[in-house]
């Protein structure tokens, strides 16, 4: 048995209609299984998917105050009222900032941006930059990716005579500010039919409203932001994204092309992960270390080389925050681990003085990734008695309501269901642990913290091909809301097996299906090589991408996870040095068991963990996921016996035998009659001393003579007097198969036959038929 680290959920598509979209729209039955497994039930609701146009944007108009907003900024424009766009410092601030500066400087405004520091301001509207601005002369205040839940800094700003438009998409509170006009996509009563934009979504359709035409130049903006920002990539920001993509590969952006350059990413190869895990991060960099203003001003910029200036600053400060995140994670992780944060369904909060509180979220998502449990990352401040952090969720914990339900001890917050940010008093820190431990034992059960992966697909490996990975690219772009497919190729044969890699730590497969085979690489599963049995047959699950070599074509899976929930045997027989075959196993799981003292003796030196007697694996109910047979039982019936006691799900069947006689067999009856008339003309014989001489003589081994000699003496054909072998008188005839020892060897010799010396696939029928025994139902079992 192989265990997969994660619960499968697999979809299975209708037949019928996945035959009827495979047709009617003319695609590979990979992309129509993915289609029907999506929920999509029609040729014209897949068709409108496939084929996106203009018509999937929606009226900006429908957005509660939009017309509101219009005649306010062309009224400022109008007057030269100075406009400052308010930002957020991440990629999607940064981007929603970009929007609205280009769109308003086109409008000729008079209009300067600000983004608040992290380490100064915080999340969100900051009191100290509104007043920066009213000192500037700023008349109207427009924020973008911020502001919903900025109820003090947005009443302090008005208190100065500004006038406040929030736009934005965070989940809105209870109360809203006391802005002049909101612009949300979400708030209770609007009209607008898509509540799901990000930030750059949002700012985005103000730039559409006030110059009265979709601003296609900006789509590849509204892709960066709403990529990044993890917003459902459905309805119209699909099109934004799609468009956006599109514009990125004409390389008609200095930005583009410098982000780019410092991330090795080929422009014609541009997609949601470059943007979502090469562009995006560069971008988030430097609002999470510092100032972000940098970023806004790339994508303003007309000169090469400024652009190509910032990128590179951008990516020297994503090392610097890739260390970081390093850092703190393993400081985190040890913390976990050593208060044992996990007992039972719980919120993972932890903080330490001087944690950067620019890369917590990240940190915090790793801490999920790795715990699978909702996670909170906080930023200690000792001077200001301030914990300031993010926080990151799992589905059932819609971390935005439970923020929520503790407002009166973290007064500032804000953020998503899956992902927040907040500061509040350091005082409330322990109060605020338990509380959410409390919560989250109401609405998170067991089943919750174990991950669930959605399978889109469950495939043949026929439908495997080139061909088909290709046209998957019809699909795309994936992200939330649709997500890349995940495969499944179930009870496939792996034809090959072998490790790869420096470290030996990946893993390279063949697998095979009927007359099929398709190449399978599992990164960072290196130890998968030793948990493979000989004809196993195993389920996958993973991506699959082209592998392309010398201008050749392969279809290949990205192993993701695996598993078989079939029993295993590993043939470990033969191999004698241990160091060989020991680090196959998994040694917590596992026990060695012995039939005889000798070889516990023997094999002590080389096995530290304890080596079980069979007797008292049975009378002290030892029980374990694996059993390694150390040595041959002397009869069947005792290991018969022991697999009878308990269903292991890997048998690692050794079997040393320190003194088989299997090759030797059994001496013939012409031998046995050839020894009795050596001893007969002898009369006596001193075999201890003369054995040496009679194997040469003879050819025979010494063991054989011994053996045939004991024959004799069971049979009382000779004696032993003073060390000599004698010839007794008046022997009665007797079937040599009657002695002890005769018995004893054919005994040995069969069982070393079926255990010791069988082809692999005899003996897992052997073990399969002794297995087959313990799963018979009680009902069905015949008891004498």
């Amino acid at each position: 048995m192989i265990q997969s680290k994660k619960r499968w959920s697999i979809s299975r598509p209708d037949d019928k209609l996945v035959s009827t979209f495979e047709k009617e729209l003319s695609i590979p039955r990979v992309c129509a299984k993915v289609l029907v497994s999506r929920g999509f039930q029609t040729i014209q609701e897949a068709n409108s998917f496939l084929h996106l146009t203009e018509e999937n944007i929606h009226n900006p108009f429908l957005l509660n105050g939009m017309d509101h907003l219009v005649e306010r900024v062309h009224r400022a424009i109008d007057r030269q009222e100075r406009i400052m766009v308010y930002g957020d410092y991440d990629a999607d601030g940064i981007t929603s900032t970009t929007v609205m500066m280009k769109t308003l400087l086109s409008l000729g405004a008079d209009v300067i941006f600000k983004i608040p520091n992290r380490f100064i301001d915080g999340y969100g509207p900051s009191e100290r930059l509104f007043q920066e601005a009213f000192d500037e002369g700023v008349k109207l205040i427009i924020t973008v990716d911020n502001g919903i839940s900025g109820l003090k800094q947005i009443q302090f700003a008005k208190s100065l005579g500004m006038d406040v438009i929030v736009t934005d998409h965070h989940e809105p509170g209870e109360e809203l500010p006391v802005a002049d006009i909101i612009i949300h996509p979400g708030l209770e009563g609007t009209t607008y039919p898509f509540p799901h934009l990000a930030g750059v979504g949002v700012a985005f359709k103000v730039a559409h409203a006030l110059t009265g035409e979709i601003p296609t130049e900006l789509f590849y903006l509204v892709a960066i932001g709403t990529i990044a920002d993890l917003v459902s990539l459905t309805d119209e920001n699909r099109y934004f994204v799609q468009k956006g993509i599109k514009q990125m590969k004409r390389a008609n952006s200095l930005a583009i092309e410098a982000l780019a350059n410092v991330s090795g990413v080929e422009i014609s190869t541009i997609n949601e992960e470059s943007i979502g895990f090469m562009f995006g991060p560069r971008i988030n960099a430097v609002g999470r270390l510092g100032e972000a203003s940098p970023g806004v001003e790339l994508f303003l910029t007309d000169e090469q080389t400024h652009a190509l200036s910032i990128a590179n600053m951008l990516n020297e400060k994503n090392k610097e925050r890739q260390a970081i995140v390093k850092q703190i994670t393993d400081e985190a992780v040890a913390m976990i681990e050593k208060e044992n944060i996990l007992a039972g369904p719980s919120v993972i909060v932890v903080g330490k003085n001087d944690w950067n509180p620019g890369v917590l979220g990240i940190v915090a998502s790793k801490l999920v990734e790795k715990y699978y449990r909702p996670a909170i990352v906080l930023g200690i401040d000792e001077e200001k008695q301030l914990a300031k952090g993010s926080a990151r969720s799992i589905e059932g914990f819609h971390m935005y309501k439970e923020l929520a339900k503790n407002g009166d001890i973290i007064p500032h917050f804000g953020g998503h269901p899956m992902a927040a940010g907040m500061t509040f008093p350091l005082e409330n820190l322990e109060e605020f642990k338990n509380r959410l431990q409390a919560q989250a034992k109401e609405c998170l059960t067991d089943e919750q913290l174990i991950p669930v992966v959605l399978i889109d697909v469950p495939l043949e490996m026929h439908e495997i091909t080139t061909e088909a990975i290709e046209s998957l690219q019809k699909l795309a772009p994936f992200g939330m809301g649709f997500a890349k497919p995940v495969y499944c190729i179930e009870k496939v044969e792996v034809a090959s097996v072998r490790k790869i890699g420096s470290a030996q730590n990946h893993v390279k497969m063949e697998l095979k299906q009927d007359t099929s085979v398709l190449d399978a690489i599992g990164f960072g599963m290196g130890e998968l090589a030793d948990e493979i049995s000989p004809t196993a047959k195993l389920s996958f699950i993973g991506d699959l991408q082209i592998n392309e070599w010398n201008g050749l074509k392969k279809p290949q899976l990205m192993i993701q996870d695996v598993k078989t929930n079939d029993w295993q045997l590993f043939d470990i027989r033969g191999i004698r040095q241990v160091n060989r075959w020991l680090p196959m196993i998994s040694l917590e799981k596992n026990i060695f068991v012995a039939f005889h003292e000798a070889t516990i003796s023997h094999f002590s030196t080389f096995i530290k963990e304890k080596i079980w007697q069979y007797t008292d694996v049975i009378e002290q109910q030892i029980k374990s996921d694996y059993v390694t047979l150390l040595d041959l039982p002397a009869d069947e019936t005792l290991l018969n016996k022991l697999l009878e006691y308990h269903d292991w799900s890997r048998i690692y069947a050794h079997f040393y035998a320190e003194d088989s006689t299997y090759f030797e067999g059994i001496p013939s009856r012409d031998q046995f009659k050839w020894y009795f008339s050596f001893l007969a003309k002898r009369k006596t014989f001193a075999l201890k001393q003369h054995i040496h001489e009679l194997s040469k003589q003879t050819g025979w081994s010494q063991n054989t003579i011994n053996f045939m000699s004991k024959v004799f003496f069971e049979l009382n054909f000779v004696r032993i007097d003073n060390g000599m072998l004698v010839l007794n008188d008046h022997l009665a005839k007797t079937d040599l198969s009657e002695a002890p020892a005769y018995k004893q060897r054919a005994k040995k010799i069969e069982l070393e036959h079926k255990l010791l010396y069988a082809p692999y696939m005899e003996l897992k029928q052997w073990f399969e038929e002794r297995k087959a025994v313990q799963t018979v139902p009680e009902e069905e079992q015949v008891w004498i």
